[in-house]
């Protein structure tokens, strides 16, 4: 993700106006030439006859959505080739698509698919080609996780925005349509047509470890505002937006990466707090919604998870809420989703259930087996297959991809990492900052009165495509704005000699910055930031992830959150600090005491101003 360079892809070029033509010729000749990105879909009877024309392996392949290494549909580096043939049996993408014929493929960072945005573009140019040159080839849907703020697959020199939880605190819809719209013409210059985001999820369990800050906040009608307005933004820019995870992950203390995580709300309770982003989405005209690994005994008692319930799917989901877009499961290499039955029992259960999308299985091959047997003995019908499929094909249609398959590099250079659009993510990233404590009037921080500034703290992995480390980042923004600043990375869990370390250069600063990472009753952290104080040289805490680090922390004579550590919100949180813009942003959770978790300490709304 760091390399931003533009060495040879080896699918560099740009298909030619013949091979786009030669390549398409199959599906335009069974599809009448849709309309603009977003357009009404053409005419049911012409996409049915796609499907009836696919053979029975084709159509399984239809409903999977695969990884695969490499930034390069034909020519990936040999290390990926590698990866491809232990995890997939097939060395490049191009071999992917002629293999197993999926509906889609899913971009990550790791997998090597994002270097930069040309590369990115080329990759989806090779993938499409590759697809659209087989017999009967049907474009690809390519998806990526591009969330903002802690989870993103494409990084600079695309923008990047503050993270969900960043623009709750924002609380402003335009904002969030914003973020959605930019973010969204992004994706599609590069040729990614399917966002997995936003997150519907309402946080309402401080413990939570894996939504947290990916969520809005805990007010499931500011959360559904929220994710109304961000769908409109992403869809408007003709890239589908999926809400996740249904029918809701922000009240467990179990990450679903790992565990199999269990909601316990009646159903009084999920109609009040879960549901109502969900239906926001559904009325914004949300193209897909992500199910979600957990257990949820009000909703179904089998003991199933939801990704595999039909009474969630297919009676909540499809039937309650009037819902008959795209269903696309979390990732099915997840334990949340893996833990009762075997990955071959998985897929053929989840569409009994009602998904459309199989999304990353562990074994492509075992998953894609699993499905063809189920249909030719009668398990699953041909028919429950071809519902599927139509939706996807709606959906494809719906994102032009019959009719303008590919991207070119004009397009990412017009479009990508603007100075427009990382100015939009600047102002976004203003409004969000929230300030928690400023005793004595602190804040802001006066040059000449402090003028040398020790920046230390945690440095977690930096989130992708970001700058990082976030103390040299909260430096170089400090530094910046006229200060003389000095990095020093302490960690997360800093010992006894790297906090004597950190006193020793506090007693030489005329101001600390403390960036914390979320802080508990026995953090070295926690010990870090009452050293400091006790030096007397005046210091500021800025929470980088959780914002209920302030509990943590009442020695600490001024306390910020910015919700993540990406560059955007970092460099927000310093213009903050050295009082270039006020702090506007208010807590969207609250923030419970540390020493009695029933009392509230900042309730949400909460937040001062200069």
């Amino acid at each position: 993700m760091h390399d931003t360079g533009t060495e040879s892809t080896g699918n560099t070029a740009q298909p030619s106006r013949r091979t786009v033509l030669a390549a398409t010729a199959g599906v335009t000749a069974a599809l009448a030439a849709a309309g603009p990105a977003h357009a009404a879909a053409p005419d049911d009877s012409r996409l049915r006859a796609l499907v009836s024309r696919m053979t029975l392996e084709e159509k399984v392949g239809q409903l999977f959505v695969m990884r695969v290494y490499g930034h390069s549909a034909t020519a990936p580096d040999q290390a990926d080739i590698d990866a491809n043939l232990k995890e997939i049996g097939v060395r490049t993408a191009a071999e992917l698509l002629a293999k197993y014929r999926v509906g889609g493929i899913i971009y990550f960072a790791w997998a090597h698919n994002t270097r930069e945005p040309h590369q990115i573009a080329d990759l989806s140019n090779g993938i499409q080609k590759a697809s659209l040159e087989l017999p009967r080839g049907l474009p690809v849907l390519i998806s990526t996780d591009q969330e903002h703020g802690i989870v993103a697959r494409v990084g600079k020199p695309a923008t990047l925005f503050p993270g969900a939880m960043a623009v709750g605190a924002g609380a402003s819809r335009s904002d969030a349509r914003t973020l959605g719209r930019i973010a969204g013409a992004e994706l599609r210059a590069m040729g990614i047509r399917q966002d997995y985001s936003p997150v519907a999820d309402v946080n309402v369990n401080p413990a939570n470890p894996v939504i947290g800050v990916r969520s809005f906040g805990a007010d499931p009608r500011a959360v559904s505002a929220l994710v109304a307005a961000e769908v409109a933004g992403y869809q408007g820019s003709g890239v589908a937006a999926t809400a996740k995870h249904f029918p809701g992950h922000g009240d467990t203390n179990v990450d679903s990466h790992t565990g199999f995580p269990t909601i316990t709300h009646s159903r009084e309770l999920w109609e009040k707090l879960d549901a109502p982003p969900f239906r926001a989405a559904i009325a914004a005209g949300i193209d897909s919604i992500m199910t979600a690994h957990l257990m949820v005994p009000a909703l179904d008692d089998s003991g199933d998870p939801a990704t595999l319930s039909r009474p969630i799917l297919t009676g909540i989901l499809r039937e309650r809420l009037g819902y008959d877009g795209v269903v696309v499961t979390d990732s099915l290499g997840m334990e949340g989703v893996r833990s009762k039955y075997g990955d071959a029992r998985v897929p053929v259960l989840a569409l009994k259930a009602g998904v459309d999308q199989l999304l990353n299985p562990p074994d492509l091959d075992l998953a894609w087996n699993a499905v063809l047997t189920a249909v030719r003995e009668g398990e699953l019908t041909e028919a429950r297959l071809d519902e599927s499929i139509l939706r996807v094909l709606r959906l494809k249609s719906r994102l032009g991809l019959f009719r303008s398959p590919y991207v070119g590099h004009a397009g990412v250079d017009r479009i990508v990492g603007t100075r427009a659009h990382l100015a939009a993510a600047d102002r976004i990233a203003e409004r969000t900052t929230t300030l928690l404590v400023n005793e004595g009037r602190l804040l802001p921080l006066s040059r000449r009165r402090y003028p040398r500034v020790l920046v230390v703290g945690a440095d977690p992995a930096s989130p992708s495509g970001t700058t990082g480390p976030p103390t040299g980042v909260l430096a170089g923004a400090l530094s910046e704005l006229g200060f003389t600043a000095t990095a020093l990375s302490t960690g997360t869990a800093p010992s006894a000699a790297t906090i004597a370390k950190a006193v020793a250069a506090a007693r030489d600063a005329d101001a600390v910055v403390a960036a914390t990472y979320n802080v508990t009753a026995g953090s070295g952290q926690r010990a870090l930031v009452e050293q400091l104080v006790a030096t007397g040289t005046p210091v500021v805490a800025v929470a980088i992830r959780n914002p209920y680090d302030v509990a943590q922390l009442p020695y600490a004579p001024a306390c910020l959150a910015t919700y993540s550590w990406t560059d955007v919100e970092l460099r927000s949180a310093a213009r903050v600090i050295a009082g270039r813009v006020k702090p506007r942003g208010r807590l969207p959770v609250p923030v419970q005491r540390a020493d009695d978790p029933e009392q509230v300490l900042y309730p949400v709304g909460y937040g001062l101003s200069y």
